[in-house]
């Protein structure tokens, strides 16, 4: 008799292994060490703003192939709302030029080729410097552009830092690439931006623990995994401190927890330990009418600015500058940004702001090389995380497709 798939971690990896075993027939137990699912992925209310606000400012694509078929599963799609074609709104917060970038639909890139809908001072020629990062297999993405402008200040970069959070001079092609081929090289239908308008636990959290609870997986929260007891080249027994789970014969084991998690837990296990920082900054007021429902920032702190109904949410990424700013500072920095772009009052409205000092491993090279496979050394062991090899940054899709990826190899 098949015997039971322990996952250690309710994060997205987690969660969407269990949805992938559990749909097939399997036995499911999943082990949060916190009071909640969602890892770095969820809402909570917060008691400055007195407001739902999510840990973090996610975006998705229309073009994210596995986080949409897991919100399918989980009943959620029309919780993800964004514009009916790829279109993103952009501001050069030193010239306050405005301009909209609009993709086309097909995969030809006709586009560039319309003064109207690309780059405000680019050539259609221009784009072909982003020919050779396509399929780059090494090195940083600045290393594979020749020369600097418009194209890559205005479009490249701030695609580069929102996917990689990490700055292009850093960066590893190889992932820039990836994204790109999934993006901007599948064309318009690939790139529409979807915004988790209700909260990020609506769309992706709680529909998948109703589901999974509905087809007999144990969730249990509160329980964290303090070590496992290996034999040989198995696990033999999962320790919780309070209580040992011993694993019978079939019993398989995923781990979906952080990757500094997992280095302490897996002796010997190579996991990404250098990190980059995400500040994301909310303030409650009005959107103004008219205003983007997202749009880009160039020439400033402030990189992309979200609108929910009462309020409006900035993120930062690759922030590591920031982290010793103190909150007081940064929310008056932003705040004089998003008021001019906003057109708003000067006065600081109510804030919070979220510091995320290990928000994603930096996607450098050197750190790329540090992933591990979702398949270990031990036979009843696999891993699962956006820090794995999944050929993604550290992203929502990268998350979940290493959470499929798992429940295949432990199915």
């Amino acid at each position: 008799m098949p015997g039971t798939v322990h996952i250690i971690g309710a994060g997205l990896a987690g969660l969407a292994a269990g949805l992938s075993l559990s749909g097939a027939g399997a036995r499911v137990a999943i082990h949060e060490s916190a009071g909640h699912a969602g890892g770095r992925c969820r809402s909570y209310h917060d008691a400055a703003l007195d407001l739902e606000i999510d840990n973090g400012n996610h975006l998705v694509l229309s073009g994210n192939h596995a986080m949409l078929a897991y919100a399918r599963e989980i009943g959620s799609v029309e919780r993800l709302v964004g514009p009916e074609t790829a279109e993103f709104a952009f501001i050069d917060l030193a010239s306050h030029e405005r301009w909209t970038l609009r993709l086309g639909a097909g995969r030809l890139p006709w586009w560039i080729f319309d003064a109207d809908r690309r780059v405000p001072h680019t050539r259609a020629a221009d784009y072909l410097s982003l020919a050779p990062l396509l399929f780059a297999r090494a090195g940083t993405v600045a290393q594979c552009i020749k020369g600097r402008g418009a194209v890559y200040d205005r479009l490249l970069r701030p695609l580069v830092v929102a996917a990689l959070n990490t700055d292009p001079e850093q960066a590893s092609a190889r992932l820039a690439a990836a994204i790109i081929r999934e993006t901007l090289g599948a064309g318009g239908q690939a790139c529409r931006p979807l915004i988790a308008r209700e909260g990020l636990t609506s769309a992706f959290i709680d529909p998948a623990l109703d589901l999974l609870q509905r087809r007999g997986a144990t969730i249990s929260f509160g329980h964290r995994l303090r070590a496992i007891v290996f034999k040989e080249r198995a696990i033999e027994a999962l320790d919780f401190g309070e209580d040992v789970v011993r694993l019978d014969p079939g019993d398989r084991v995923i781990l979906a927890v952080p990757p500094i998690v997992a280095a302490d837990l897996v002796p010997g296990l190579s996991t990404p330990d250098d990190f980059r920082a995400i500040v994301n900054a909310h303030f409650r007021i009005d959107p103004p009418a008219g205003f983007p429902a997202m749009i880009g920032v160039i020439n400033a702190a402030t990189e992309w600015i979200f609108t929910f109904p009462g309020r409006l949410s900035v993120t930062i990424s690759a922030a590591d500058r920031l982290m010793e700013n103190s909150r007081e500072e940064l929310a008056a920095m932003i705040w004089r940004e998003v008021s001019d772009i906003a057109r708003l009052p000067a006065e600081l409205p109510r804030w919070q702001i979220v510091r995320e000092r290990r928000a994603t491993f930096a996607a450098t090279p050197q750190q790329d090389e540090k992933r591990p496979a979702a398949a270990t050394a031990c036979s009843n062991l696999f891993l699962a995380g956006d820090w794995t090899a999944t050929g993604l940054p550290g992203t929502i899709e990268g998350a979940i497709r290493s959470g499929r990826r798992a429940a295949v190899l432990a199915g």
